[in-house]
């Protein structure tokens, strides 16, 4: 038999979503006044280490716009075609906030590079940085200190992946404008090549970042849990639970910040149904009571059986990968045939 709950949306959830959208348009807000100042400033100070930082503040501004859409639309409800609700959709805004933060990368590294060529070929003697250029990259470096520091709380109150995207990037920022500060202070100096190798090192930080990003998103999107971790702590959790005489399998899905959890007890074969929804239902509020962020659970139990008596939380995540393993070999059949 299984037995199944869900948890109804909470204030808890309505104020992690205000938190994530206050996040978003504070940093959209700061970054189209960065954009504006930084790109101006680094056409007028001729400074591409800045007209890098600008570039970069620019294609923040676009991510921002597409984080702020995606974060609303994660925010829909449940419907008929999609049970959980839409949190996956901040996921692949995390996604899409990486790919934009990889492109800049590229375009702020083939600049850097061409201009680091124009002035060993002789085309170019002097970039001629004007002095207000390094007080604007010094101010970029103190304001996303504070962006960075206020989003990670948010991220770390909110567990959202958009969140914790858009705080990595306020760290790339800080290292990049430190960055293109010291290039345009090297080229205020007389060595000309400090800004555009600090335009290059700017885009190298921000391209480990966008690796960084994309990397953590597809985990997300792949459903990725620490399963051992999980199973131990869930296992411990419902071992002295009246009736339930063991933990066969158990699986974790990812939905956004929400976990869905499957598991399959062996109960007493003589007990009736009512019995054995009574010990089900008692598990699903230990599990619910207990471990944060659990949306839904489903709770199969059926007969224990002598052989699998004493299984380690090992076994019982090898006879799940197994009984998997087996519903796709079956399916795969069922669509050759």
């Amino acid at each position: 038999m299984t037995h199944q709950r869900s948890t109804p949306r909470s204030g808890s959830v309505e104020e992690r979503d205000r938190k994530s959208l206050c996040a978003i348009n504070l940093g959209l807000g700061f970054n189209i006044l960065l954009s504006i100042v930084k790109t101006t400033f680094g056409v007028l100070a001729h400074s591409p280490a800045l007209l890098a930082e600008g570039i970069n503040s620019t294609s923040d501004v676009a991510y921002y716009v597409v984080a702020s859409i995606f974060m609303r639309l994660a925010n829909k409800p449940a419907d008929n075609e999609h049970p959980y609700g839409h949190r996956q959709l901040e996921s692949i805004a995390s996604l899409i906030v990486g790919a934009f933060v990889v492109a800049t990368a590229i375009t702020v590294f083939w600049d850097a590079v061409d201009k680091m060529w124009d002035l060993i070929d002789g085309g170019l003697t002097t970039l001629g940085s004007h002095p207000f250029a390094l007080w604007v990259a010094l101010a970029t470096a103190a304001i996303k200190i504070i962006l960075f520091f206020y989003v990670r709380k948010l991220g770390k109150e909110t567990r959202n992946p958009i969140v914790d995207a858009l705080a990595y990037d306020h760290r790339n920022d800080i290292f990049s404008a430190s960055a293109a500060s010291a290039g345009i202070f090297l080229s205020q100096i007389g060595l000309p090549w400090g800004d555009p190798l600090a335009g290059a090192l700017v885009a190298l930080l921000i391209l480990r970042t966008g690796v960084y990003i994309l990397r953590e998103s597809s985990v997300e999107l792949m459903d990725a849990v620490p399963s051992r971790e999980l199973a131990q702590q869930i296992a411990a959790l419902i071992r002295n639970v009246d009736g339930l005489q063991q933990l066969e399998e158990f699986q974790a899905h990812r939905f956004g910040p929400h976990l869905v959890v499957n598991l399959t007890i062996g109960i007493d074969g003589s007990l009736t149904v009512r019995q054995g929804d009574s010990i089900a239902t008692r598990v699903e509020s230990l599990i619910y009571g207990s471990v944060p962020n659990v949306r839904h659970i489903h709770v199969h139990y059926h007969p224990a059986e002598a052989a699998r008596r004493n299984m380690s939380i090992d076994d019982i995540l090898a006879e799940t990968r197994r009984h998997v393993a087996t519903h796709e070999m079956f399916y795969d059949e069922s669509s050759v045939s």
